[in-house]
């Protein structure tokens, strides 16, 4: 399975070729202040399944070995990296692949950091667009 994806801008692509060890939604504290969202879901694969394609990364040490890979230009987030805790590892923000339905989440990680409300998020009310919308 050969995916590729990129950030908002364009002016990052990637692939990855091969099926990812597993694709989890992480509720970390560190997650949810890089990306400003209550979760980001990662898809990982081994270093040598993952290429950048186009352009180059900027990279921020968010705490300790954790590596944060985003567009220096959009500065959407691409990739983690941590050699200490995952080494030889690339984890995709899945959500940056062209067709992100490709990976559907397996599970949810780091939990024990998850906002409280997101446990119940799924109850929620829905809307195909904004409320009160077409």
């Amino acid at each position: 399975m050969e995916l590729a994806g990129g950030c908002h801008c364009g002016a990052v692509r990637y692939k990855v070729d091969g099926a990812p060890m597993h694709v989890a939604l992480c509720h970390c504290t560190d997650c949810r202040k890089s990306s400003g969202a209550p979760m980001v879901s990662w898809a990982m694969f081994k270093a040598d399944q993952f290429a950048l394609t186009k352009g180059e990364v900027t990279t921020h040490n968010s705490s300790g070995a954790s590596m944060r890979n985003f567009c220096p230009k959009c500065g959407t987030g691409v990739f983690f990296t941590n050699a200490e805790n995952l080494p030889d590892i690339i984890d995709v923000q899945s959500a940056t692949f062209d067709d992100p339905d490709q990976l559907p989440a397996q599970l949810h990680i780091q939990t024990a950091e998850r906002i409280g409300w997101m446990a119940q998020a799924h109850a929620l009310p829905e809307f195909a667009r904004f409320p009160g919308g077409e």
